[in-house]
Parts: C-alpha cells; structure tokens; sequence
C-alpha cells in the first residue's frame, strides 16, 4: 500500500512464510482476515460486530479474547496490517503540514488529552496526511502478540481504495459511502480524483443515516436526481438503510468488488462488500 503506514517491531520476525493477517479496529466491532500470498487466496475472514459502542478496553479484551480462540493465529505471518477505524482523525493537505503541528490539526474535530499519541498517514497520490489518535492499548497487545506489525487509519485505505476504482467522465463529482454498524464514511472526489471531502458520521436510527447523507449532499450542492451515490460496507438491498437511502437519492449503486483474490470454500457464500475496508487493506 502506498499510504504510509508506520512500522512497529520488537523483534526479529523474518520468517519463511507466504501469509499475511490483516486485523481492523473499530468500537463497534473487529475483523480479521488472513490472505495467503502464494495462491491469492482470502482462507479465513472473520468479522465480530459489539452489541453496542465499546470502550478501547473493552475492545482489547474482545481482541485478546478472539486471538486466543483461534489457531490460525499462532502460524507466522509474512505481513501484519492494522487499521484503526476512528472518527478521531483528520485530512491535511501536504503542503499545509507540519508535523510538529498535529494537535492544532486534530483539537477542532476532538478532545485530545495529554497522554494521547497522535500520528499520522501520507497518501502520496493525493498529498494529503491522515491525521489521527490510534489505539494505542491495541497497538501495545499486537506488538506483544506479533512482535511486529503496520498500522494506519481506515481513511488512509478507503481514499486508496476508492480512488483505484473506474470514474465515470460524465460526473463532475464521484460520491463513495462505506457503511459498518453505527457509523459511515462519505467521501467525494472530483472529476481530476482529488479529494473533495472526507467525513465519518456516527448513527444510531436510519433517520440519522439519511440525514447525514443529505446534509453533505446539501453542503457540497449535490443533486439527489443527478449524482450516483456508490456504496458499500454492512449494507444490502433488503436494510432499511438502503431503502430510506433510495427514498431519497435516485441513483444508488452498489461497489463491484474487484477479483483479485480466491475465496477459500468455506468463505464462497459471503457478501464480499460486508468487508471491503479489510479486503482492500492488503493492496
């Protein structure tokens, strides 16, 4: 991946191996994937959704508690990536960035206590820095778990991820929703694919879901009966989020999953787009 994500390793992990694990981070739930590089197989994808918001500790527990559920965890992986998947982030553009800055960036969007550690992603092909509060207890578990491992924020692989997808050239702006349980990112970009806007909302009702929605597409004076509204995340023609979000937006269509990657049997039947974010994370 491009975005540069940041290294941490206690260790000397160089080991023979062709398997890499991807491990997504979020309040509302995990998920796990493990890919196997030598047949570009996906052979175990796992995602846990919380019955409600935990706190970072309780997240901690839940992902020590899965770790040591499962076997395929104790093989060694070539590759270890982590997304933190948080609204406690913000874009800078490159030429606005000072890394001795990133509190100023950042304490508009949250509170940022003192013992907080701040860091930061660069999207090289559209210079602009993630800016961001990880989860540092997490973080702590995986390296003492791992021994090494990469790590960026969720922000950093959805543009990337977004960004590759084909454009139509009638549109003016290129409209991209990811949906998990409680929350969503909206991102725009423009018919030159630079960022136009990057945002995620946290929901607790379908009508805060739309309401959201409309709100950007009235700040950024987009058409309900034009624009092409691209989804994908925990979202299905049947949820009553995909039916207010047709009540009020015309064109609404699904992401295509790129097939990149063979599906272990047991994983032939799953909706691929419940797990976009983890799927793209290897690229």
């Amino acid at each position: 991946m491009e975005t540069g994500q940041k290294h941490l390793q206690t260790s000397n992990t160089d080991l023979h191996t062709h398997k890499d694990l991807s491990i997504q981070i979020h309040l509302n739930g995990l998920s796990f994937c493990i890919l196997n590089n030598s047949s570009l197989t996906i052979e175990y994808l796992h995602a846990k959704t919380f019955d409600k918001a935990y706190t970072p500790e309780m997240t901690l527990d839940a992902l020590i508690s899965h770790l040591k559920s499962e076997d395929v965890f104790s093989q060694p992986f070539n590759e270890i990536r982590v997304t933190h998947q948080s609204d406690l982030a913000t874009l800078v553009p490159e030429e606005l960035f000072d890394e001795n800055k990133l509190n100023d960036y950042l304490k508009f969007n949250t509170k940022i206590l003192e013992t907080d550690y701040l860091t930061f992603d660069l999207n090289e092909s559209l210079r602009i820095h993630t800016v961001y509060i990880p989860y540092v207890n997490i973080n702590n578990q995986l390296l003492e778990e791992f021994g090494s491992f990469d790590y960026y924020h969720a922000y950093s692989t959805l543009t990337n991820a977004f960004l590759k997808l084909p454009k139509s050239k009638e549109a003016f702006l290129h409209l991209y929703i990811h949906v998990n349980k409680g929350h969503f990112e909206f991102i725009v970009f423009d018919a030159a694919k630079q960022l136009v806007f990057c945002n995620s909302f946290e929901y607790q009702t379908k009508e805060d879901f739309i309401y959201y929605i409309l709100f950007v597409f009235e700040q950024l004076k987009l058409d309900k009966e034009k624009d092409v509204l691209h989804i994908t995340g925990e979202i299905d023609e049947n949820t009553a989020l995909y039916k207010i979000l047709f009540k009020y937006i015309r064109f609404v269509s699904f992401i295509e999953i790129d097939e990149i990657y063979k599906f272990d049997d047991a994983l032939k039947d799953i909706n691929k787009h419940h797990h976009f974010l983890i799927l793209n994370s290897f690229n």
